[in-house]
C-alpha cells in the first residue's frame, strides 16, 4: 500500500522498507503493519490528542518530568508550544514506560524505536502469524477466564513492581497472544509513587480486569484484589511472586467523597468510550 506520509519518512530514514496495512485507526493513533528487512513490525502513529478531557489529561500527567523550566511554564499557560510540549510528553511517556516494562518482564510489546511521533515495536501474533486478536474479540471458557485472569494479575503486580500503573487497563487493550495475554496503549501510564491518583487507577484497572473475566467466569466478581495489592504495595511487601488471596478488609472511615465522585465521572465515561468502541 502507499505509505502514510509520516511512515515515508521513515522508509526515507532507512528504519522501515514498506508498509503492509492499516491495522487499526484509533481517535489517538493510527497503526500499520510495517517491513523492515525480513522482520516485521507495528508502527503507531500518534494523533492530536485533541478528544482527551483537561481534568483526565491532568490526572494523568501529573508529576511528569519536561526537559526544562520553559516547557513547564508553557504547559503550565496551555500555549500553543506548551500544547506541543505537553503531547510530546504523552507520547513519549508510552516509550518510556514500554522499555521500563519490558525491561522489567512485563508482557507488552518489544519498543524497536521511536522517531518523530512514530513508536515502531513489536507486533504480536496470533498462532497463525496474524495480528493477535484483542481480549474483546475473544469468546472464552471459564477455565480460560480464569487463567487470563490470574495471568493478567501477575503483570500488573509486576508493573507495579516497577514503579508503573498502566492507567487505562481494559480487554480493549490487551492483546490474546497463543502465551497469554499481551498489555499494550501505555501513553496514560502513570509513576506509582509520583502520582496521586495512581491508587485510584490502579484499583480501577484492577476492577477492570474483574468485571471483564467475571462475565465468562461469575466466581471473580466478588474478588477484591486491587485493593490488597496496592495495600501490599504501599506497605513495601509486594513482589513479583507474591501470592493474593482476593480479599480485603477495609478500615472504617471518613468517605472520600471528592473521590467518590471522581469514579463516578470515570465509570461513565468509561462506559460511553466502551459504547463507542462496540458501536453502540
Amino acid at each position: 500500500m502507499k505509505p502514510p506520509k509520516r511512515l515515508q519518512t521513515l522508509i526515507e530514514e532507512g528504519l522501515i522498507d514498506s508498509v503492509v496495512r492499516q491495522l487499526m485507526s484509533g481517535k489517538e493513533a493510527e497503526v500499520y503493519v510495517v517491513r523492515s528487512g525480513d522482520d516485521t513490525y507495528c508502527a503507531k502513529i500518534y494523533k492530536e490528542a485533541t478528544n482527551r478531557s483537561f481534568r483526565q489529561a491532568v490526572d494523568y500527567t501529573e508529576n511528569r518530568k519536561v526537559k526544562n523550566t520553559r516547557q513547564a511554564r508553557a504547559m503550565a499557560k496551555g500555549t500553543r508550544f506548551g500544547r506541543e510540549a505537553q503531547e510530546a510528553a504523552w507520547q513519549s511517556a508510552e516509550v518510556d514506560a514500554l522499555y521500563r516494562l519490558a525491561d522489567a518482564g512485563v508482557r507488552v510489546p518489544k519498543p524497536h524505536n521511536f522517531f518523530e511521533g512514530v513508536l515502531l515495536m513489536e507486533l504480536v501474533t496470533d498462532a497463525h502469524g496474524d495480528a493477535a486478536p484483542r481480549l474483546n474479540d475473544v469468546v472464552l471458557t471459564p477455565q480460560e477466564a480464569r487463567t487470563h485472569h490470574a495471568a493478567l494479575l501477575i503483570e500488573v503486580i509486576r508493573m507495579l513492581c516497577a514503579g508503573v500503573v498502566h492507567g487505562d487497563l481494559s480487554e480493549f487493550n490487551i492483546l490474546l497472544a497463543p502465551d497469554g495475554p499481551v498489555i499494550i496503549d501505555l501513553p496514560q501510564a502513570v509513576d506509582a509513587a509520583g502520582n496521586n491518583h495512581a491508587q485510584r487507577m490502579l484499583l480501577r484497572d484492577v476492577a477492570n480486569l474483574r468485571n471483564f473475566f467475571g462475565q465468562s467466569a461469575p466466581e471473580l466478581l466478588p474478588t477484591d484484589f486491587g485493593p490488597e495489592i496496592w495495600d501490599l504495595y504501599q506497605r513495601g511487601v509486594l513482589q513479583p511472586d507474591t501470592v493474593l488471596t482476593g480479599r480485603f478488609q477495609r478500615k472504617a472511615g471518613a468517605v472520600d467523597v471528592g473521590g467518590l465522585m471522581r469514579e463516578i465521572d470515570d465509570a461513565r465515561a468509561e462506559d460511553a468510550a466502551r459504547r463507542l468502541r462496540m458501536g453502540l
